[in-house]
């Protein structure tokens, strides 16, 4: 009942929505690596509708996902729900999500569990771990696996392996319940556990997710006025969150990496200076108007424990650009100032923006590709659009129809005059995979125009830096998993020691990246290649050092 309830409210908005002239347009300018989301509130602060949210929230599920929140963080980290990215969001917007746990926590019997080291003192397993059974994992589309800050991939903030399983988490019995969605980019398949198959059903917020603005950039969250909204006074609230955001106040001293952790060689403190709340007060009548907001009006809860906002106090830094209160920048405005802009417009024409044409690949490489096309416009005459939306879908035909199930991506476009070329890159692909990548334009009011899409297939991978457990990393799906972690110890505490060890090393290196690369893409070679592994990790377990 209650998620047939949540789905007849998302629909209800969106048509809503879609019958609208009304329309606000918020807009901010973002420093570096922000998540951030907007929400309009009557006069009173109660909640009406999720204006924007970045994805890795509102789409990849960063607020509730398996294990425990101050869990260390590092590029792309897949673990640990971080509850302090929205506090103040979260627990205004009026939806109840169950709360994902690791598959294995469930689990009573701690012998169920992988054992530290073969022994029964510390079960490998629960809101602790950051390694879980491979019977309870599966391909990870999005996030990397954990890494030391020491691995070449973290200055880099790429994935160490092109291969990675994790557990995407069972939702848990217990009646406590969360205000952040569960992610929705993935599917159910083998390894899940059969919440999965619930996800995207359950999440309202997808739908305006997108992807985090680039630093510097003017940002705009248009918002169609509902048809039923009166007339009346209303407020804009932006809750901007940074992880590592450090001071004297809130660092890695105060709030370090939690004790009795497995693998806490992976990651680092990631609790800086908490959410920072800006609140702009608007009215909703017959006239144009603008609203802004320069100082900000307080901050969450550094441990997400609550939705109330703390006043501003000198705990928070207010000067220093991009961090604490002056992660969004200050911006000049005609000789007034603001870090957010609320303009509403009364009335806003209905005609959407033509097609872009000539959208084609300029230059295809293994893991980005260029791309062009001639700016459309809207109107009679035609105008400059307000903004393109860009999404990605590999393996599978992109159309009109699933577009906006596609992935979004952020892209540095700047909308120019009807018929001049614009440009964009796309990264962050997989090399030899086809792509579709679809843009569109929208007005002021984001009503959005027809999508022009090309197809295009990366080229071959480049060798590089690999991950030192390729082999088995490929075979497991994840260098967490504890055979993997057996074989790596043994490597570095062993083989690294005495010439023909490091002769065997060297060997494996030599060879091993080639053959990683064709067991990671198949699911039968994967199973071949443990079952190859398995009596070598047995017989190390019993090596003596």
């Amino acid at each position: 009942m209650r998620l047939a309830v949540v789905l007849a409210l998302a629909a209800g908005s969106a048509a809503a929505h879609a019958e609208g002239k009304r329309c606000i347009d918020v807009q901010f300018t973002p420093s570096d690596k922000l998540q951030i989301v907007a929400w309009v509130a009557d006069a009173s602060g109660a909640y009406i509708d999720t204006i924007f949210i970045t994805q890795q929230t509102g789409t990849f599920g960063l607020g509730n996902r398996p294990g425990r929140f101050d869990f260390n963080t590092g590029p792309n980290w897949p673990y640990g729900r971080r509850i302090t990215t929205f506090p103040v969001w979260s627990h205004a917007n009026g939806q109840q999500f169950p709360q994902l746990i690791f598959q294995n926590d469930l689990d009573e019997d701690p012998n169920a569990c992988f054992l530290m080291g073969g022994g029964t003192d510390y079960p490998h397993c629960g809101e602790n771990d950051l390694s879980h059974p491979i019977v309870n994992s599966s391909l990870e589309p999005h996030y990397c696996r954990p890494m030391t800050p020491t691995e070449p991939a973290w200055d880099t903030g790429t994935c160490a392996t092109r291969t990675v399983g994790t557990d995407k988490g069972v939702f848990s019995n217990a009646p406590a319940k969360t205000g952040y969605p569960p992610r929705t980019d993935v599917i159910q398949t083998n390894g899940d556990s059969s919440s999965v198959a619930m996800f995207k059903a359950m999440n309202p917020f997808d739908a305006v997710s997108q992807p985090t603005p680039l630093a510097g950039e003017s940002s705009h969250a248009p918002w169609p006025v509902p048809a039923t909204l009166p007339d009346g006074n209303y407020v804009l609230y932006v809750e901007a969150s940074k992880e590592s955001d450090f001071n004297n106040a809130y660092n890695a001293s105060n709030y370090p990496s939690p004790p009795g952790i497995f693998w806490s060689e992976y990651g680092v403190p990631y609790r800086g200076q908490p959410s920072v709340i800006y609140e702009v007060p608007f009215t909703i009548s017959g006239s144009l108007a603008t609203a802004t907001a320069v100082d900000y009006a307080g901050y969450g809860d550094p441990n997400g424990a609550d939705g109330n906002v703390r006043p501003p106090d000198a705990t928070i830094n207010t000067s220093t650009p991009g961090s604490g209160a002056a992660r969004l920048e200050l911006v000049s405005d005609g000789g007034d100032m603001y870090r957010v802009k609320v303009t509403y417009n009364p009335d806003v024409g209905t005609s959407a923006p033509t097609v872009p044409s000539a959208f084609t690949a300029t230059k295809v490489q293994a893991s980005t590709v260029d791309l062009s096309f001639v700016a459309p416009g809207v109107g009679d005459p035609a105008q400059r659009v307000s903004g393109y939306e860009i999404r990605v879908r590999a393996s599978s035909e992109m159309t009109e129809a699933n577009f906006a199930d596609s992935m979004p991506v952020t892209a540095k476009v700047i909308a120019d005059d009807p018929g001049h070329t614009q440009t964009f890159a796309v990264g962050n692909l997989l090399p030899e995979t086809d792509y579709w990548i679809g843009v569109r334009a929208y007005d002021g009011c984001h009503n959005a125009g027809p999508v022009a899409i090309t197809h295009v297939v990366t080229t071959a991978r480049v060798s590089g830096s690999v991950d030192a457990c390729f082999v088995a990393t490929a075979a497991y799906g994840s260098v967490m998993a504890n055979d993997v972690e057996v074989l790596r110890r043994f490597r570095d505490m062993a083989l690294a020691t005495n010439a023909l060890g490091e002769l065997g090393v060297e060997t494996y290196y030599t060879f091993g990246p080639a053959l990683a690369g064709v067991i990671g893409e198949s699911d039968l070679l994967r199973t071949t290649a443990r079952d190859v592994l398995a009596p070598i990790v047995e017989r190390v377990k019993t090596f003596k050092l």
